[in-house]
Formats: structure tokens, C-alpha cells, sequence
């Protein structure tokens, strides 16, 4: 994952790629997996950081959804349940078993949660995670200590998986890097190129730190932007229907007294209709999501008042402690690339299948779908990819295919364990000074060698890379992630070779950009009907 090496390649490939992929979250990059493990030749650029949107936003589940076996779509369950097995197979340093409690308030909610949980048992079948079962009261309280005591009647327990999305992606692309794909960030694609037949052949891509333009041929053009891919779709025909009716969803994130204790808490129907999750995730409690309709999709999305409001007031339904404002730690928004579905306003009723179209001019487009069955639709795309572009055919291998730092006991590494088998390289890096070894923040987990790391092996260019995605720390503490960002800028710029004032740079928009996560400078936004504004795509400018 060396900038300057694949540029060195666009520049120096003289054959068109098999496959060009556009969209560097998990989708795309699953897609790049795929193609590049049977042997083809693959370029994925990004115009932004790879999990910039959707993919670094979710919930932190690995599930095969609840809320969709309410909704009789056992076929997406199934699907859903086995990748999420497969997953916690080829990744187990990134994706782990937890215990989730459904907290039982009305006589019928045991039998009535407790067959249904069955049911996903029964349909997990050998990719179970473990088994359901009914709790007593005293059982419910010793998993989750700061449940509402008043009118309880015990629970229902059940088991799915819990990863952390942006490094899970960041350790896809350096698995699709392993299998010889070329992956670029903050490389945007301006227009898409045609043959003389009219066929799309590949696209002009823009190098968003230097300015300089590539043209890339390929013999087919994979659309997998997400919320974006109706941009995408218009530079084939600019007058193309719509395909994504885009949805909005928050999470706050809390101190993890919140919900003490090592299990989460599941409430099957809230008054919006959705399910809400209250999770144990890197020693803070996240709580979410909201379903909001919205108009189209941001780069980086704003959460509304009400979906904080309506966030804590559900939370503080069942948790002893009422959470208030002043104890969120950040708020997050992101947006769900659902498939449009006629005129339907209500988004959370969309289908979460993925889709894949192919326009008049060859384009391919994958839309929808969900993080835990990213392989399963990188496959299914593939397989109609390939035979458009006439390749020759070849098994998809991903099912048994470890994830870049497989390690079977990463426990073992502490903090670093999202690592896996990377974590003794940055020890080792920390261990030659002594300031490496430092914490950036007494409120935060990362180093400083784990800085170094990102910029050396994982492609991270902003100090926003690093401490929203190959970190989590902006999602964790925005205020701590503020604190620390002249330090993170300080050591990118020796690394990458950039000057003082880009480092100042760099902390002021970094600074700007955690506004939309701290509630404070978000109520003030709402107060007066100010913007954050929309981030540019592109680092600042590379003096």
C-alpha cells in the first residue's frame, strides 16, 4: 500500500485492466478482493479515503439482522448468517462473538422474542455463534448491571458477531494489495471513456494530491460508490433515473458505564420502528441507529437534533442512567445506499438485497446490500463482471481466503489487537524511541508508532485518515481527537515529507471536520442554522 508505487503503475501499464473498480469501501474493495484472488488484473481508485462514507459508519455488527427476519426475508438471514460465520473464519482478529440481551418488559415479549431467536438460531445452522435462550431477572441483570429494574421480567440472550468496520476495510485493501490489485485513494474519476462502439473502456481519473490526470483503460467498469453511485451512473448517461433512495442513520457514542458489563442490549421495536442496539465497542457504549429519509447523500453526512433526541430518549428507556447530552462522547451520521423501491418513503422498510445492474453502455453497477455480506456480493459481481468483458473463467476463492493480519489469538496483543499479525511490527516500532511508544491522548488507546505504521502500510494521507479510520479515536472522543491532532499532523509530515504550514493545515481542517461529531458544536449549528460545510475530497494541498 505504497502511494507512489501504484501511481508507478497506472503510469506504466501499457494493456487495459481487466476490471476498474470505483469505490473504495466495502463493496468495492470486497470486489477487488475477488477478481484480483482469481488472477485478473484490477485498479480500484477512490475519491476520497478508502471507508471515507458508508463503510467506516456502520453499526460495528456483524449480524445477520434481526429486524429482517421480522420482516420475512429468511433469504437475506441465511445469506447474511453464513458470510457472517465465513467472516469471523477468515478474520477472527477483526470479528468476535457477542452476547446480546433483549430486555423483557411485557409478559409476551419472552415467548414471542424467544421463538423468533430461535428461528435465527435454526437458520444459522452450522454458523452458529451459539445458542438462545430465556433469562430470569437475576440472569438479565448480571449481563447488563445498568438495565431499568422497574417492571422487568427477564430476557431473552442470543449471540451475533461485532467488528470494527473501518479496520477491517483497511486490512481488505491490503488483502487485495496481497493478491496483486492496484488500490489508490484520493484518486477521483472525472469522466468514463467509450469505444467506438459506444461501450464504456475505462475512465479519466484525477490524482487529487498533484493535480495530474490518468486515463485508464479497462475491459470493464465496475460502479460500487454506495450513496454515490448515481454520480457515477450520469457520467455514462446524464439522464439516467435515480437507483439510491439514500437514508440517514446516527449513532451517539457513550462512557462505557452506560452499559457495564460485557454483553449488549437489543431492543427489537422502537417507536420509529426500527431496532436499536446498545453495544460495548473499544471501552465506550455505542448506541444507535435512527432511519431518516434524506434528499440525497453528503460525503459527510450531519446529524439532525432529532435523531440525537430521539437516541437518548430511547436509551434512557432502558438504562438505568438516562443519558443527556453532556454525556455523549460523539456523534456520528452515516448513509444507507438503498435500492429504490417505486415511491416508497418509508426506508426502513426498503430491501437491504444488493443489486447489480448493467447499463446499455456496459457499465456495471452494484448498489445496496449490506457490510456482512460485502463477499458474497463481490462474488455475484464478478461472476456477471468477468463474462461482460469476455474473461476467461475462474472460481471464486474468497470463502476460504484469510484477511490480511489473520491471527487466531490477537487477543494476546491488548490494544493492538485490531492488528492481528501486524501488532508485533508496531511494537517493535515503538521500541526504537521512546516517543513512539507515547500515547497521543491520556483518553485514547492509540500511539504514537501507530501513526507511523498507517502512513507507511496503510495508505493514511490526512490526519483525519488516521484518527477516524485507521484509528477510531474521532468516533470514540471527539474532543480528545482534537487534542491530539497537532501531534498526529507533526509526525505525518516528517513521514511523508510535508512542511509545517501543511501541518497546520491539516489540524484546522481536521478541526473543522469534528464540529459535525461533538454535540456541543452541533447544537450550535442547529442553534443558528449554520453548516459545517461539505469537506473536500482532497487532502489540503501537498507544500
Amino acid at each position: 500500500m505504497n502511494r507512489d508505487q501504484v501511481l508507478d503503475r497506472i503510469s506504466a501499464r501499457k494493456t487495459p485492466w481487466d476490471m476498474l473498480i470505483i469505490g473504495g469501501g466495502a463493496t468495492g474493495v470486497g470486489i477487488a478482493i475477488d477478481a484480483a484472488s482469481r488472477g485478473y488484473q484490477v485498479l480500484l481508485v477512490e475519491r476520497s479515503d478508502f471507508g471515507k462514507g458508508s463503510s467506516s459508519r456502520s453499526t460495528k455488527l456483524i449480524h445477520g439482522g434481526v429486524r429482517y427476519l421480522q420482516q420475512g426475508n429468511l433469504s437475506l438471514v441465511m445469506e447474511a448468517l453464513k458470510e457472517r460465520g465465513i467472516l469471523r473464519r477468515n478474520a477472527p482478529h477483526l470479528v468476535h462473538d457477542l452476547a446480546f440481551v433483549v430486555p423483557n418488559y411485557d409478559w409476551w415479549e419472552a415467548p414471542f422474542y424467544g421463538v423468533g431467536l430461535k428461528v435465527y438460531d435454526l437458520l444459522a445452522g452450522k454458523y452458529g455463534f451459539g445458542a438462545s435462550r430465556l433469562l430470569s431477572v437475576e440472569e438479565t441483570l448480571e449481563r447488563i448491571p445498568t438495565l431499568k429494574m422497574e417492571g422487568l421480567r427477564g430476557g431473552v440472550l442470543y449471540y451475533d458477531g461485532q467488528f470494527d468496520d473501518a479496520r477491517l476495510l483497511i486490512h481488505m485493501v491490503r488483502t487485495a494489495a496481497g493478491q496483486g490489485a492496484a488500490a489508490l485513494n484520493y484518486m477521483l474519476v472525472k469522466a468514463l471513456t467509450r469505444n467506438d462502439s459506444g461501450f464504456v473502456n475505462g475512465a479519466v481519473c484525477v490524482d487529487l494530491e498533484s493535480g495530474a490526470e490518468y486515463t485508464v483503460a479497462a475491459k470493464v467498469v465496475i460502479n460500487a460508490t454506495g450513496p454515490f453511485c448515481d454520480h457515477i451512473r450520469r457520467l455514462d448517461r446524464p439522464d439516467v433515473p435515480p437507483m439510491i433512495a439514500p437514508s440517514q442513520g446516527i449513532h451517539v457514542v457513550l462512557n462505557g458505564s452506560f452499559l457495564a458489563g460485557d454483553s449488549a442490549m437489543m431492543v427489537p421495536r422502537t417507536s420509529d420502528g426500527r431496532v436499536m442496539f446498545a453495544i460495548p465497542w473499544h471501552g465506550r457504549t455505542l448506541v444507535g441507529t435512527t432511519d431518516t429519509p434524506i434528499e440525497g447523500a453528503a460525503l459527510e453526512p450531519i446529524p439532525f437534533e432529532e435523531e440525537v433526541d430521539f437516541i437518548l430518549e430511547t436509551a434512557g428507556q432502558y438504562l438505568n442512567q438516562k443519558p443527556g447530552r453532556e454525556d455523549v462522547l460523539s456523534v456520528f451520521a452515516g448513509i444507507r445506499p438503498l435500492v429504490s423501491m417505486g415511491d416508497s418513503k418509508n426506508t426502513a422498510a426498503l430491501s437491504r438485497d444488493h443489486t447489480i445492474h448493467i447499463s446499455d453502455s456496459g457499465l456495471v453497477t452494484i448498489a445496496g446490500g449490506k457490510w456482512t455480506t460485502y463477499r458474497k456480493m463481490a462474488e455475484d459481481c464478478v461472476d456477471y463482471a468477468a463474462t461482460l468483458a469476455g474473461l476467461e473463467t475462474r472460481p471464486c476463492v474468497t470463502e476460504h481466503l484469510n484477511i490480511h493480519g489473520f491471527h487466531s489469538q490477537a487477543e494476546r496483543f491488548g490494544e493492538l489487537r485490531f492488528y492481528g499479525s501486524d501488532a508485533p511490527a508496531i511494537e517493535a516500532l515503538a521500541e526504537t524511541d521512546p516517543g513512539l511508544g507515547a500515547k497521543l491522548h491520556p483518553q485514547l488507546a492509540c500511539r504514537a508508532a501507530e501513526v507511523v505504521w498507517a502512513v507507511r502500510e496503510e495508505m493514511a494521507r490526512t490526519v483525519e485518515d488516521f484518527l477516524s479510520r485507521r484509528t477510531r479515536s474521532l468516533l470514540l472522543n471527539a474532543q480528545a481527537a482534537v487534542e491530539a491532532a497537532p501531534r498526529v499532523a507533526t509526525i505525518m509530515a516528517g513521514e511523508i515529507g510535508r512542511s509545517p504550514a501543511w501541518a497546520e493545515a491539516q489540524v484546522r481542517a481536521f478541526c473543522t471536520l469534528a464540529r459535525s461529531y461533538r454535540l456541543e458544536e452541533l447544537a450550535a449549528i442547529w442553534r443558528t442554522g449554520t453548516t459545517v460545510g461539505e469537506p473536500a475530497a482532497s487532502p489540503p494541498p501537498t507544500n
